[in-house]
C-alpha cells in the first residue's frame, strides 16, 4: 500500500456553500472524537446566512485549535437534512468518489498518526491552527476502490458493535435518570443545601507524559491512557472550554487533567447520586466568561439544590450499583472492540 501513497489535495477540494437562503438553523461543532456534534456556541443575534452549509457526503474540519488539543477535529457529514457549520471551518469534498472512497478517507482522519502530523504542522498562535495547504501536502495511501470498500467493512462491522454497545449503555442510564427523578422530585420544595455540603470538588493537574493503560479524563471525557492516577471512584468535571460542565462518571482509578474538576461524595462510600444530580444541573449554565468558558470549585461549591434524605441516596445507589454492573461489561467490550478498531486504522499504513 506504500507506494500508492500520493498528496490529500490531489483528491479533495474546498466547498464553500453559504446558508444564504437560511435553509436551516442547526448549527454544528465537530468534537476532538470526529464526529459532529449540536454548537455550544452562542448564536443568538448572529447572521446565519453567512454560515457554511454542509450536505451529505461533504467534510468539515476546525482548523484553529490543533496545537492545544493534539488533533484535527475532522468529520463526515452522514445526514440527509443539510445542516450549518461555522465560517471558519474548512469544508471540503472528495473530487472522484470513483478514485477515493469517503469512508475510507474518514478511517485515515482517525489514525492517531494523522493527528500527530497535523500537530507538527501546526502555526505559532496560542491554539495552534493549521493551513488548509498543510492538509493538502499530507500522504494518503490510495488503493483500489474495491480494497478501500472491503477495508471500510471490516471497520465498520467493529464500529456498529460499539455503536450498540453505547446505545445499550445510554438505555441503561435513561432509566437510571427515571429512577433518580422518582425519587428526589419530592424533595424539590423542601429545605434547599449547598454542593458543598454533598460533595468535595478539586482541580486535575497536567496530564503525564508516560503511556499505559489508565484514562486521563479532560473535559471531553477520556483524551488518553497513562501509567499513573490521581483519584479513584469519581466523577469528572470539564472545567475549561466548549465542554465545561460535562460530566462523567469513572468507577475505577484514572488521572484527571487540568481541563476538568473532580467530585467525591461526602455523604456515601458510591458516586451514583452525585453522578446523576450534577447531571441533572446543568452545570454550562453555570460558567463564567463568554471567550472562554470557566466553571471553578467555587462556582459548584455555592450551587444550591434539594436537601437530599440520605436513606434515599442510599436506596437510588444500590439500584445504580446493580446497573452499572452491566454498564460496566459493556464498557469493557467496547474497550476491546475500540482496539480492534485501532489496530485496523494503524494497518492502513500497510
Amino acid at each position: 500500500m506504500k507506494s500508492n501513497y500520493d498528496a490529500l489535495g490531489n483528491y479533495i477540494r474546498l466547498v464553500d456553500t453559504r446558508n444564504t437562503d437560511l435553509v436551516t438553523e442547526q448549527v454544528l461543532g465537530i468534537n476532538i472524537d470526529k464526529y459532529f456534534m449540536p454548537s455550544v456556541a452562542n448564536v443568538i443575534g448572529t447572521d446565519l446566512s453567512k454560515y457554511k452549509l454542509i450536505t451529505k457526503g461533504k467534510f468539515a474540519c476546525n482548523p484553529m485549535h490543533v496545537g492545544r488539543d493534539e488533533r484535527l477535529p475532522v468529520a463526515l457529514y452522514t445526514e440527509d437534512e443539510p445542516a450549518i457549520v461555522s465560517p471558519a471551518y474548512f469544508m471540503f469534498e472528495i473530487i472522484d468518489s470513483s478514485i477515493l472512497n469517503e469512508d475510507y478517507l474518514m478511517m485515515w482522519f482517525r489514525r492517531p498518526e494523522f493527528d500527530r502530523l497535523c500537530w507538527l504542522r501546526t502555526d505559532g498562535s496560542v491554539r495552534g491552527g493549521i493551513t488548509w495547504d498543510d492538509i493538502c501536502r499530507m500522504k494518503v495511501p490510495v488503493p483500489p476502490l474495491n480494497e478501500q470498500i472491503e477495508i471500510v467493512q471490516s471497520y465498520q462491522a467493529i464500529t456498529d458493535r460499539i455503536a450498540l454497545k453505547k446505545q445499550i449503555n445510554d438505555n441503561l442510564e435513561a432509566t437510571l435518570t427515571a429512577v433518580f427523578t422518582e425519587i428526589f422530585s419530592a424533595a424539590e420544595a423542601t429545605e434547599q443545601t449547598k454542593l458543598s455540603e454533598l460533595m468535595t470538588f478539586g482541580n486535575g493537574k497536567s496530564r503525564p507524559k508516560t503511556d499505559g493503560t489508565i484514562p486521563v479524563y479532560g473535559g471531553n471525557g477520556i483524551l488518553s491512557y497513562t501509567d499513573q492516577y490521581n483519584i479513584e471512584n469519581a466523577i469528572l468535571i470539564g472545567r475549561v472550554g466548549a465542554y465545561c460542565g460535562s460530566v462523567y462518571l469513572e468507577q475505577g482509578i484514572c488521572w484527571v487533567s487540568d481541563n476538568a474538576i473532580f467530585a467525591k461524595s461526602k455523604v456515601s462510600i458510591d458516586e451514583f447520586f452525585d453522578y446523576f444530580l450534577l447531571k441533572k444541573l446543568n452545570l454550562f449554565n453555570h460558567h463564567v466568561g463568554t471567550g472562554q468558558q470557566l466553571l471553578t470549585q467555587e462556582i459548584l461549591n455555592n450551587i444550591e439544590v434539594a436537601k437530599p434524605n440520605i436513606e434515599q441516596i442510599e436506596i437510588f445507589n444500590a439500584k445504580a450499583k446493580a446497573v452499572f454492573q452491566s454498564i460496566s461489561a459493556n464498557r469493557d467490550e467496547i474497550i476491546r472492540l475500540q482496539e480492534l478498531s485501532d489496530l485496523l486504522l494503524s494497518r492502513l499504513a500497510g
